[in-house]
């Protein structure tokens, strides 16, 4: 079949919850993929950051193959000898005692949730169904009814009350909101690195240094959504480490499977998920043989491939490029690593259509925020690549 025919058959058949770009991809390897034309792109989103390590990977392709013919599922049920070994690799790189595993992101952040209002019940002695959780304005945690609940972008909530209530609203980027919004009852703060997004929004400098200080000085958990920024994306394997900051919970998703499957994790210490006891919190999937076999070898290469370094140097080197294009729809340039931001004005007419003239010139990126040309290429990508990407990027910023 066509691109075309499919395209028509997915919208009549599938929900319309998405906007995406028209193209059909079929095939991937590394930073490109192709469509079922044969018509080649570089993929500049890296489906949300979950395949730092590039599209099919050969080496996590190997452990994926391995493991499926020997066992891919045994539930929690039974233990397997994949789910220990993950679990050790994963705290062993967040400095953390233990790890719940979990599918998708929006599952880790749901997980993280019960967590924290445990803690803040058993140990803070909070009372009784008063547990409160504050967030960030602009945050995206996913998209359960509880996520959403506490979203602050109205398309994401609309219709889906009546919401969850425990959770308070304060402005991103201030600290001092944070501490201002603190009572006896906060249990946690839950909060991005970046906003990615929300437009890859990047905080002060120093804040998240000094929301550390805030919620250790007023006995408040600090639990990190590294869904997006965590393993290598920023230049860092955990965007918060640029300002030497150990959260007491890392959530963590996307990369951690390199795109080969779902899998999550909430990453923190005894005192916080040595709470939860026999049946209070599970998954059928979670935590199965081929899910931590894949992931096991997912951080193997983000680890010895150095992918988090390559992020750092390659992301400097990129946005230095972008800052010199001559283009007056450019508002801002921003970003961390291979997490970027162009930011347009309003009189650009929104970001969608210049991400479709980079569709028409071999490079695929979304919008987000409708203002926003986000670029989150593979960590695996070269300045060679680089360098081919930023002659369109210019070409479509400046001509349009």
């Amino acid at each position: 079949m066509t691109s075309k025919e499919l395209i028509q058959i997915e919208d009549q058949y599938g929900a319309h919850n998405y906007h995406p770009l028209d193209v059909v991809l079929a095939k991937g390897k590394g930073i490109w993929v192709y469509d079922l034309e044969g018509n080649k792109f570089l993929d500049f989103l890296s489906a949300y950051s979950s395949v730092n390590q590039g599209h099919c990977h050969p080496r996590i392709v190997k452990a994926l193959t391995d493991q499926a013919q020997k066992l891919t599922i045994t539930s929690r049920a039974f233990r397997n000898d994949q789910l220990a070994l993950f679990c050790k690799q994963v705290c062993e790189l967040a400095d953390m005692d233990m790890l719940l595993p979990m599918n998708s992101g929006a599952e880790a952040v749901e997980t993280a949730i019960k967590a924290m209002r445990k803690w803040g019940y058993k140990v803070k002695g909070i009372a009784k169904d008063k547990a409160e959780i504050i967030t960030c304005a602009g945050n995206f945690h996913g998209r359960t009814t509880t996520i959403v609940g506490f979203s602050t972008e109205e398309l994401y909530k609309e219709y889906f009350g009546p919401y969850t209530p425990g959770f308070k609203s304060v402005p991103y980027g201030d600290a001092l909101a944070i501490e201002n919004a603190i009572t006896e009852n906060t249990a946690a703060v839950l909060i991005e690195p970046i906003q990615a997004e929300g437009g890859v929004l990047i905080p002060p400098e120093g804040y998240l240094k000094q929301i550390a200080e805030i919620c250790k000085k007023h006995n408040v958990l600090l639990a990190m959504d590294e869904i997006q920024t965590g393993l290598g994306r920023t230049g860092e394997m955990f965007a918060c480490r640029h300002e030497g900051v150990q959260p007491d919970i890392f959530i963590l998703g996307k990369a951690l499977s390199g795109g080969f499957y779902p899998v999550s994790a909430v990453v923190t210490n005894k005192e916080v998920l040595g709470l939860f006891t026999p049946g209070e919190h599970g998954s059928t999937f979670a935590g199965n043989p081929l899910a931590c076999a894949i992931a096991r070898e997912a951080l193997n290469v983000i680890v010895e491939e150095e992918l988090p370094r390559k992020a750092t140097e390659l992301g400097k080197y990129f946005m230095d490029q972008l800052r010199t294009i001559n283009s007056d729809h450019i508002k801002e340039v921003r970003g961390k690593g291979l997490l970027i931001g162009v930011e347009l004005k309003d009189s650009a007419g929104g970001a969608r259509r210049f991400c479709e003239a980079m569709q028409a010139e071999g490079l695929l990126c979304k919008e987000t925020h409708e203002t926003v040309i986000r670029f989150a290429p593979p960590l695996v990508i070269t300045k060679k690549d680089i360098d081919w990407a930023f002659e369109r990027i210019k070409k479509v910023l400046e001509t349009l």
